[in-house]
This record gives structure tokens, C-alpha cells and sequence, in this order.
């Protein structure tokens, strides 16, 4: 369970993980940021962004060109 959804949806690089790096910090340190996004890019940006900045990528899965991507956060 998310404890934030940040709809990315038509968003192209490098503005899901601009908008992402910002939400995060309302997030609880171990909490989880859920970030739906259709640009083709976002799974390798977000696994990126996660290693960059010691996030954990929870989950990355694709449904109907919808990517729903978890990240917890560092703490």
C-alpha cells in the first residue's frame, strides 16, 4: 500500500522524476511512493533515480502501457 500516489500519466523525461524527486519528501522516511506513468523510459529513469538517491525500487510492473512503479524510501 502507497502511502503517496503521484499520477505521471502523458509525462515525458525528465519530468516524472523531477516531480517524483519533489513528492518524495512527503513521504515518510520507509514509506512508499506509488508513480504511475506512461513514458516508455520511466522504468530504467526510476531504477536510476532509486540507486542515485538509495531508494528501493519495490516494484515496476506494466499494465495497458500504464507503468505503476513503488519506491520506498531511503531512511
Amino acid at each position: 500500500m502507497a502511502d503517496l500516489t503521484l499520477d505521471l500519466r502523458g509525462l515525458n523525461c525528465p519530468l516524472p522524476i523531477l516531480r517524483a524527486r519533489k513528492a518524495i519528501h512527503d513521504v515518510a522516511q520507509g514509506g512508499v511512493l506509488e508513480v504511475l506513468a506512461t513514458d516508455p523510459l520511466a522504468p530504467e529513469d526510476f531504477a536510476s533515480f532509486c540507486e542515485t538517491n538509495g531508494h528501493a525500487l519495490v516494484e515496476c510492473a506494466e499494465t495497458e502501457g500504464v507503468f505503476r512503479i513503488l519506491i520506498r524510501r531511503a531512511g
